[in-house]
């Protein structure tokens, strides 16, 4: 191999070591964007985490969440916001493979659909809203927050409220459980002293016989 040829091959494998740099480079940049995105999400809707339109079925779920995974996994990355990122897109593939967290979402995103119309005094049948613009889908977006928060903040407020009566309950329980613990101590101690009672009684009954009898 002449020296000109030599020249060729390291100038070949200069390009190829800098295109696989760029490609790296790339793929790191594709992947901070993505946990970013994650991150900034609206964490209780799922579908906002996973970058998915409402309606979508189970297969494609499963799909996005195993190329995102994928592309965010702690493992392959080396952004320190990959655990939290990677946490949050798996909790939100698990709500929306229960039946129940999904339905539950579907109905705040449709009442949020609903009260958008109300307040723009439009129809279900009005241009924008069969097929909605920009503009109504990012107002759609913002009143669906405020209707999950909404109804995450009843949530709490119903379960503080059942803790609350669950604590009540139970103090009404101890209460009672301590109440019939007190009444049979009682009970103890007062057969416990019946051999004493008896011989007081005794005692004053011949007691008072000698008065008597003088």
């Amino acid at each position: 191999m002449t020296t000109s040829e030599k020249a060729v091959g390291n100038e070949a494998q200069d390009e190829l070591a800098a295109l696989d740099a760029l490609e790296k480079e790339a793929s790191e940049f594709n992947k901070d964007a993505e946990i970013d995105r994650i991150l900034k999400a609206f964490r209780l809707d799922a579908y906002a985490v996973l970058n998915l339109q409402p309606g979508v079925p189970d297969s494609q779920i499963k799909i996005q969440y195993r190329k995102l995974s994928l592309l965010i996994h702690p493992d392959k990355t080396t952004n320190p916001s990959a655990p939290n990122a990677f946490d949050r897109l798996k909790k939100a593939q698990t709500e929306l493979m229960d039946p129940k967290q999904r339905t539950h979402l579907d109905e705040c995103i449709s009442d949020a659909r609903m009260l958008l119309i109300r307040e723009r005094k439009l129809t279900v049948d009005s241009p924008e809203v069969k097929e909605p613009n920009k503009d109504f889908i990012e107002a759609w977006r913002k009143k669906t927050v405020e209707v999950l928060v909404d109804a995450e903040a009843r949530r709490r407020k119903q379960l503080k409220a059942q803790l609350q009566e669950e604590g009540r309950e139970q103090r009404k329980q101890d209460e009672e459980v301590a109440e019939r613990k007190r009444r049979r101590e009682h009970e103890v101690k007062w057969e416990e002293s019946r051999e004493d009672r008896i011989g007081s009684w005794r005692d004053f009954k011949k007691g008072a016989g000698g008065v008597m009898a003088k």
